[in-house]
């Protein structure tokens, strides 16, 4: 990849992916929200261009980017959070977004586009590993339109002659996670000496890196295979009480209140990606452990707090 795009650039997930570009002398522009303080988030470089541009108007992407670039990368979602599965008309028009994402990837001469799907599009399943093949069943108006804008994509890829790359995410945590997490509320008020209630903990789950997460899809974006759907995630599951635990361990936190709160309804008990064919494709293997992930956010989030925020 030479010159890519990249919508969501301040996510967590954009600014690991625009770092790992950097790394190789990619060049970038970064798609943000006109008036974002949040692009404070990406490094100092004169490989990163801003395109100031709201999702409500990418069809104004190609007036505002006089080069022609390689690969689109549509990683901005609207409506996330905790209260992202509220409305169903709200998330329902991300698959409006995307599809003029594709388009205006195809109008900047981009001939590979690579959106970001979820985990969310396979709903209630209880397999060992889910793959990129395992059914998909949607049980939520977030997952419904990961997968519908996942379909589309592929579909209006092929008539304007373009590639298209579906990623889908599992449990990413790290640097600039969005706050309502449970590592990052977690992690928080285990710093600040606060009390935490977690479930019994006996889910089998997974957990990547954001760096990692972020070197996965460059890879992506140089290997993968047109057309193909990828897991992206660890592929390495424990039970989320040792997760917990470790957490605990790495703040010196005591009684972490395992056990204080009940399972909610509809609670996923295995959770894990089956990252085989992103292997065979791409080379791509985790390279932090979770222990090393969470060191690394320990000190991020201690940096927010002493002042260095960003």
């Amino acid at each position: 990849m030479q010159r890519i795009i990249v919508t969501g650039a301040t996510s967590m997930i954009g600014v690991a992916l625009i770092e790992e570009c950097i790394k190789h002398g990619t060049e970038v522009y970064a798609v943000v929200r006109e008036g974002s303080k949040k692009r404070s988030r990406l490094p100092e470089s004169s490989l990163i261009k801003f395109a100031d541009c709201s999702l409500e108007h990418l069809d104004r992407l190609p007036e505002m980017i006089s080069q022609e670039c390689d690969t689109f990368y549509h990683i901005a979602w609207g409506n996330t959070g905790e209260n992202r599965n509220s409305s169903t008309e709200l998330q329902s028009r991300n698959i409006g977004y995307t599809l003029a994402a594709v388009k205006a990837a195809a109008a900047l001469g981009c001939k590979r586009f690579i959106g970001a799907g979820s985990q969310a599009e396979y709903g209630l399943l209880d397999l060992d590993r889910i793959s990129p093949e395992s059914a998909a069943n949607p049980t939520t108006p977030y997952g419904a339109a990961k997968l519908a804008s996942g379909y589309l994509a592929r579909m209006l890829c092929k008539e304007l002659g373009i590639e298209c790359i579906w990623p889908r995410i599992f449990s990413v945590y790290g640097i600039y996670e969005k706050e309502t997490t449970m590592i990052a509320s977690g992690l928080r008020k285990m710093l600040a000496g606060e009390p935490t209630e977690f479930t019994p903990g006996m889910q089998r789950w997974e957990y990547l890196f954001s760096a990692d997460a972020g070197r996965a899809f460059y890879l992506i974006g140089e290997k993968g295979r047109d057309g193909a759907v990828y897991c992206v995630g660890s592929g390495q599951p424990a039970l989320l009480r040792d997760y917990i635990q470790k957490m605990a361990e790495l703040t010196d936190y005591r009684n972490p209140g395992i056990g204080a709160r009940p399972y909610p309804k509809g609670a996923v008990m295995n959770l894990c990606a089956d990252i085989d064919s992103l292997y065979q494709d791409t080379g791509f293997v985790p390279e932090y452990t979770f222990e090393q992930g969470i060191r690394e956010t320990i000190a991020w989030l201690k940096s927010q707090s002493t002042g260095d925020k960003k």
